[in-house]
């Protein structure tokens, strides 16, 4: 099939300085684990919290690398900015401290916050001291951003948000989040009307952080409780009623990363050494899914890209989040068929079980893998 443009957008050259990047990172990387600073585990993004380690990447300059000079960042390429995270994902580093600011908000505040909002808050994440959440779903709204029941009532000099927020990766940890509200009445002929942002702090009075355990103990997961939570006017978020316009162009940035192919890539990895040392079996169907890893690679480098050049890449990024968590649970699976207890590889063992434990998440964040091909068919006019 011919590549269509909404699928596919413009895949970018690798530069001999992205090249000379990734070995600075890997050199990095391997000194790090040799030293024991920390073991390669699969979610690295999502469950490895570790400032200290951020505050490191920041002062080698692998924080804030695509937010401008002048408000603390690097001012470099969304190539190089690709380089870096795929090398630190490969490895399953400990980036989760920083990543959700790093990947999505400090672009949103550079689209849209004030000036004064972007003086406030980039130099912090390019820094690896400022830590943010995502306030954007909802119990019993599944992946319908519209149908969001969190409210926002105008007061003198300001807003008052209420309602409640689920699966906000780090919110204990965190210092901020920007909440996704209905700052006025539900249209029913226009669903996506009347929804505004707000960056709330997870300090302010009225908000309450509440843990939701992973059935393996594991917690990162929580959800947010605002009640009657003041936002001055100068934490708004871009217009108010363009919500809508601004969380879809945010997603592009959360669905289309090398996280959404390379959660379980320090697992492909320790299976393709297993196989090479015989301490497991190689075959047809590992190959398929290093190929499957190649080309998404490829795709996902594309949709960065597009990003950086201001190019319309939402469809293509649901394409990628769809392919790539499907890869992902496939690894995961793979494993768990063919490692078991008369396996003698620990790592290999520690990574599979971390992988299975895993695997129900991979194609529900960031949206559902059934509702982005409903995205994916409208965005081709098939529906």
């Amino acid at each position: 099939m011919r590549g269509d443009a909404r699928l596919v957008p413009q895949v970018a050259r690798i530069s001999d300085d992205e090249r000379a990047l990734r070995a600075e990172v890997r050199e990095f990387l391997a000194e790090k684990r040799a030293a024991g600073r920390f073991e390669p585990t699969v979610d690295s993004w999502l469950s490895g919290w570790d400032e200290d380690f951020s505050r490191e990447l920041a002062a080698r300059g692998w924080l804030g690398m695509t937010i401008p000079v002048e408000y603390g960042g690097r001012g470099r390429s969304f190539g190089e900015r690709f380089a870096v995270v795929e090398e630190l994902l490969a490895a399953g580093a400990p980036v989760a401290a920083h990543w959700i600011a790093d990947r999505q908000i400090a672009p949103s505040l550079l689209a849209y916050g004030t000036e004064e909002q972007k003086q406030a808050y980039l130099p912090r994440i390019a820094a690896g001291e400022g830590y943010w959440g995502i306030g954007m779903s909802e119990p019993n709204s599944g992946s319908d951003l519209a149908s969001v029941r969190t409210r926002a009532e105008r007061v003198d000099g300001g807003w008052r948000v209420s309602g409640n927020k689920v699966w906000t990766s780090g919110a204990h940890h965190a210092h901020a989040f920007i909440v996704l509200a209905r700052s006025a009445p539900v249209d029913p002929e226009h669903r996506h009307a009347g929804l505004s942002q707000f960056i709330v702090e997870f300090a302010q009075e009225g908000v309450d952080v509440r843990p939701i355990v992973s059935m393996n103990g594991s917690h990162h997961f929580n959800e947010v409780f605002l009640d009657n939570v003041f936002v001055p006017d100068d934490r708004a978020f871009g217009e108010i009623g363009s919500g809508w316009k601004q969380v879809t162009s945010e997603l592009g940035y959360e669905r289309s990363g090398p996280e959404r192919l390379l959660s379980t890539f320090p697992l492909l990895a320790e299976l393709a050494e297993s196989a090479r040392t015989g301490h497991v079996e190689a075959d047809a169907d590992l190959g398929c899914l290093v190929a499957r890893i190649a080309g998404l690679h490829q795709m996902s480098m594309a949709v960065s890209g597009a990003l950086e050049r201001h190019e319309p890449a939402d469809v293509a990024a649901a394409v990628v989040k769809v392919l790539g968590t499907t890869t992902e649970g496939d690894i995961a699976d793979y494993a768990d068929l063919r490692v078991g207890d008369d396996v003698d590889d620990r790592t290999l063992t520690a990574l599979t079980a971390r992988a299975v434990d895993q695997r129900p998440g991979f194609t529900l964040r960031g949206g559902t893998n059934e509702v982005l091909r409903g995205v994916i068919a409208r965005g081709l006019g098939l529906r």
